[in-house]
């Protein structure tokens, strides 16, 4: 197993445990701005820390400025898109739509990026779908469908938000960009964008305790998810390593069931089943 491989797994493990605290935090009503602009103002602070330790001086190219910016847009209006989504609908359907950007980003790869496209990607992608299927499935029974396929759809474009960041962020480093530069371009997007969120949609713009205890969980969280997704990005095939990454769903649901939040049926396991089938062929790509 490659280290880019070892790399998105372990993105995938800490993704699927901050999709949790994810849904924790938006079910309560709170303010979805301000959870990105403070895990962002303390993972902007943390990669600035990363890069200082590391002795790498900071890159500010015309690469790394273009890239990075555009990938930290991409990236903050994913999630953002995802908490909204993810305070109507489950953790099982809303994640695993969230990274069918699987899809998006093995076609934008071959397309723009020219990596290969094996049948075995083509495998592990459609088991990625059959998955979702088998989770959308087992949502039937409820009453509000109008509103479950309307926050499917924020899902859908938050999916498409999420595979732009990963393919820009893929075109930076072919292009030259540096990479902790990039992170912190990244993390900053979220401190505006999370701002700006909270104060002209959400009408609000205060942190309280309850909320700094959800953003430094997250925070930690994700500084290790975009380190280590990154590295995977760096060292590997983008078209490879992110739709690993990409099946943290499988985190999600089972960290879900386990703190009864909701129930395991013989449709979210066929989902697993697929899931960890998807990964093994997309790891052996």
């Amino acid at each position: 197993m490659s280290f880019a491989v070892v790399f998105a797994l372990l993105s995938l493990i800490l993704s699927g445990v901050n999709d949790i605290v994810f849904k924790i935090y938006s079910v309560g009503g709170r303010s979805r701005g301000m959870l990105l602009f403070g895990v962002g103002l303390i993972w902007t602070l943390s990669q600035l820390g990363i890069a200082q330790i590391q002795g790498t001086p900071l890159e500010f190219n015309q690469a790394t400025l273009s890239f990075g910016l555009m990938a930290g847009v991409f990236l903050t209006l994913s999630n953002l898109m995802l908490l909204e989504s993810l305070g109507s609908i489950e953790v099982s359907l809303a994640t695993t739509i969230y990274r069918l950007n699987t899809i998006g980003v093995v076609l934008l790869s071959y397309f723009l990026l020219h990596e290969s496209f094996g049948w075995l990607k083509g495998i592990g992608i459609s088991l990625g779908l059959i998955a979702v299927f088998f989770l959308y499935k087992s949502q039937n029974h409820q009453t509000h469908q109008k509103q479950l396929l309307l926050f499917m759809g924020v899902a859908g474009v938050a999916s498409l938000l999420r595979a732009s960041y990963g393919i820009s962020s893929k075109a930076g480093f072919l292009d030259g960009a540096d990479r902790n530069s990039m992170l912190i371009i990244i993390s900053a997007s979220w401190v505006v964008g999370g701002a700006i969120y909270a104060i002209l949609r959400e009408k609000r713009f205060r942190i309280t305790w309850e909320k700094a205890r959800f953003i430094l969980i997250s925070s930690v969280l994700i500084v290790g998810i975009v380190n280590f997704l990154m590295l995977a990005i760096e060292h590997g095939e983008a078209s490879t390593v992110i739709p690993i990454a990409n099946m943290s769903f499988v985190i999600a649901l089972l960290l879900s069931v386990a703190l009864k939040m909701e129930k395991m049926n013989m449709m979210k396991l066929g989902a697993i089943t697929c899931a960890i089938g998807s990964i093994l062929l997309l790891s052996q790509s």
